[in-house]
Parts: structure tokens; sequence; C-alpha cells
């Protein structure tokens, strides 16, 4: 069963097809750069690679959603900072007009659940 398993996808010949032609639009590339908001422990904020205050976040957000297609942006949290201030700062992403945020992770580190030494 083992070696049919392993087998049967190898006997699969591809059957060579002529695809029809379209008058359809390439797709847009992504040409903007990703939008990143870093979050320090320290309660430092950096949108892309410019440190911004929190009053001077939601204005900035908003000036610079009005210019873009697409309303995404990447969360950087330090694993030091609390839920309640990361719940505040996506609060003020999605005040500025930003409501796919995504929150980006380390994924080098020990595994959920890991207590130290293992």
């Amino acid at each position: 069963l083992i070696i049919f398993m392993v087998a049967a996808p190898l006997l699969t010949v591809g059957v060579p097809v002529e695809l029809p032609k379209t008058a359809a639009a390439a797709l847009p590339s992504e040409t903007e750069e990703p939008l990143t908001l870093a979050m320090a422990a320290d309660g430092r904020l950096v949108l892309n690679a410019s440190e911004i205050s929190r009053d001077e976040l939601i204005p900035r957000l908003k000036a610079i959603a009005a210019e873009r297609r697409d309303d995404k942006i990447f969360l950087r949290a330090d694993g030091a900072v609390s839920y309640g201030m990361v719940m505040q700062v996506m609060g003020a992403l999605n005040a500025g007009g930003f409501r796919n945020i995504g929150l980006v992770t380390d994924t080098g580190g020990p595994a959920f659940g890991a207590t130290a030494g293992q």
C-alpha cells in the first residue's frame, strides 16, 4: 500500500494543452512598498523608517491612506509591549484608515508553551 501511495503520483502523465488567449488585462503588480509600524519595548513608534509620536500617528496614517490603493499595514510589536498598548495602536491604525492589519511575528523563537531550557 505504501509503495502504491508513493508511486501513484509519479505515474500521472501530463497532457499537453494549448491555453486560449484572452483580452483580459494583466493583473496589476504590487508596486507600493508595504507599510509597517513597529512598536518598541520603550513605547516608541516607527512608521516605516521614521519615528512618529502617538499624537501624529492618526493624522499621518490618514494622509498615507488617502494616497494608497490598499488599506494593508503590518504591525511589529516587541514582545514586552502590553496587550492593551497593542490594542490601542491597532485602534489608531483603524481610525487612520487601515483596516487590514497584519501582525508580524518572529518565527525563530521557541515553540508556544516551551519552557526555558527545552
